[in-house]
């Protein structure tokens, strides 16, 4: 207990790895003041995941993946459990109907998409088809300046799966999760990342093709020359007191 006191008494943060029991791709590092309630520590992943507070269980891990305890007392201080750098967060929904259960956030294959006939397609004015034609009839060479299979290919080659990085432009921070080339795209090599918030696209799929998993709206797919990776932890906005 002294040891906790002491902590709890300096201003010190701790980085945690949280996961989710629902999610399986959920998976972010996130930084909390040991001076934060257990309450106060759910609130902020709600925001992250959609659990809500009431229906959230938090346990906690260590380093080499052993359960130490559950965070039960939501009036306690994060610091009263001694977590480390480097441990885990594990979130419970005990809610049946939580959004975060039947895997609507996850398998997009549940959602219905749109879709139109070739035919239907070929009778529409202003598609792309329609005026990638017209282009190409008014000026044949526009669409002849073809990029190279390896456009791009040496800025990548320090960047690899796994490393956090900030995309441009908007300072978007995440994890590469792809880095080569992709044929659904135009030639040369492209960077897929996971953002820490719900600024991307899709989730990994691009054009039928799966590059990646990610949560929906947290993936792109971006050139190599809009990618820094380095040491970009992921930021809070609702926290506006963390280190």
């Amino acid at each position: 207990m002294a040891a906790n006191r002491l902590q709890i008494q300096g201003d010190d943060s701790v980085l945690l790895r949280v996961t989710h029991a629902n999610l399986k791709t959920f998976s972010a590092d996130i930084r909390f003041s040991l001076q934060s309630t257990v309450d106060s520590v759910k609130e902020k992943l709600w925001k992250k995941c959609g659990t809500s507070v009431n229906s959230m269980c938090l346990e906690l891990y260590d380093d080499t993946n052993t359960k130490l305890s559950d965070l039960s007392d939501n009036s306690r201080p994060l610091g009263f459990y001694s977590p480390l750098n480097g441990y885990r967060v594990h979130i419970i929904d005990l809610d049946p109907s939580s959004v975060t259960s039947g895997g609507w956030l996850e398998d997009t294959s549940l959602v219905e998409k749109y879709s139109i006939s070739e035919e239907a397609y070929e009778k529409r004015d202003g598609t792309f088809r329609k005026f990638k034609g017209r282009l190409a009839s008014q000026n044949p060479s526009a669409l002849g300046n073809k990029k190279p299979d390896n456009y791009m290919e040496d800025l990548c080659a320090n960047i690899k799966v796994g490393d956090r990085c900030e995309v441009e432009p908007g300072e978007k921070r995440g994890v590469v999760k792809f880095v080569g080339q992709a044929e659904s795209l135009a030639p040369g090599f492209w960077v897929g990342v996971q953002y820490d918030e719900p600024l991307g696209n899709h989730d990994g799929m691009v054009k039928g093709v799966r590059y990646f998993d990610c949560p929906p709206h947290h993936g792109a797919i971006v050139r190599p020359d809009k990618v820094k990776v380095g040491d970009y932890p992921e930021q809070d906005p609702f926290e506006v007191d963390e280190i």
